[in-house]
């Protein structure tokens, strides 16, 4: 029964959130505590580019729908009906979480919270703001979370274990801080596209999606392209055209500007359409406002590049041409069963 409360306090969080889509219309008089909370999330999404200047509007509502359509009871069944849960003391886990792109961190939260844990939570900088609401409402729904969650603002201590995410080389220090304990320490990671020419209008427009949302800034955008040798990129530029105004934005117009300067006075030769740079490199991590490509002559050799280098990547993006991969355009929707670096986060807190 608590199980299920837990649960259930989700799936209201998720028809709360549901609130702020574009997409879906959703009655607020049959949201619980709606006239708590709309107020205060309204001001949030309407602020968020005050704490974080890639946090516009559009962009935290592209967040908070994305968790609206994974928060639904079914969803949340075929997802839990994987796994035992057993009553047990709950253990303290930290969550030292990233602040990229808006509620960055909340399946760790979720994960914490669904298995019987307490979350000891310690927020970015760059995202402190959503995820605390969202606490409170499912605190107001099924108030025994209140013992489950706290946000810690100083050091991190008194914890049995760790889900911490940061860049790589913060990642080398949380190794060692942690290393006494049962940890997940997530690094760097970028998604790929491989692409062999066939593709539609609509899967590049897709692909687009894949690069532009979030400025790019996740590690499931698609900062690197596989394409076949003698690739006639027109078709690429003319599906992209439409994110065209991601360069009316300041901060990615000066990311643009610096970035192509810096490719520029290096000789490097680049395809340009004025709102995006492509740099032939081997490299995944492409710089805000361009997207690396790598050709290849036969399919194969891109497959064992790709499981030989995985440890790089986080998703794969094409129309089947790897094993693996993702449909053009889902890459920032990931299912509830999609872990992040695919390590069970759920299997790894249940068995605390």
């Amino acid at each position: 029964m608590l199980q299920n409360d837990k649960k259930n306090a989700f799936v209201e969080l998720g028809k709360f959130l549901s609130l702020f889509s574009h997409t879906t219309q959703t009655d607020k008089s049959s949201v619980l505590y709606s006239d708590l909370f709309f107020d205060r999330m309204q001001f949030l999404i309407e602020n968020a580019v005050s704490y974080n200047g890639w946090f516009t509007q559009e962009q935290v509502i592209y967040a908070l729908s994305s968790w609206a359509e994974s928060l639904t009871e079914n969803n949340l069944n075929k997802w839990l009906a994987e796994y035992q849960f057993s009553t047990k003391e709950p253990k303290n886990v930290g969550l030292v979480l990233a602040g990229n792109i808006p509620m960055v961190g909340f399946h760790d939260f979720l994960c914490v919270l669904i298995s019987g844990n307490t979350a000891l939570v310690k927020t970015s900088s760059n995202d402190q703001h959503l995820i605390k609401l969202c606490a409170d409402y499912l605190i107001t729904v099924f108030p025994p979370f209140a013992h489950n969650i706290v946000f810690i603002e100083n050091k991190l201590e008194n914890f049995d274990a760790v889900i911490a995410t940061g860049s790589n080389n913060t990642a080398r220090y949380f190794e060692y801080y942690f290393q006494n304990k049962p940890n997940i320490i997530r690094k760097n990671r970028n998604s790929v596209a491989v692409l062999n020419g066939k593709e539609t209008q609509e899967d590049l427009e897709n692909l687009g999606e894949d690069i532009f949302r979030y400025f790019g800034l996740g590690c499931r955008n698609v900062s690197k392209l596989f394409v076949p040798k003698n690739y006639n990129f027109d078709a690429f530029f003319n599906a992209i055209y439409k994110y065209k105004d991601c360069i009316e934005y300041q901060k990615y117009a000066n990311n643009y500007d610096y970035n192509k300067a810096v490719f520029l006075m290096s000789l490097y030769k680049l395809l340009d359409n004025g709102f995006l740079t492509l740099k032939e490199d081997s490299s995944y991590s492409s710089p805000i406002s361009s997207v690396f490509y790598e050709y290849y002559e036969d399919i194969s050799e891109v497959q064992t590049k790709l499981e030989q280098e995985k440890e790089q990547i986080q998703c794969i993006v094409s129309n089947n041409l790897v094993k693996n991969s993702i449909a053009f355009g889902t890459t920032q929707k990931p299912n509830l069963w999609d872990y992040a670096d695919n390590i069970d986060t759920l299997h790894f807190l249940l068995k605390l």
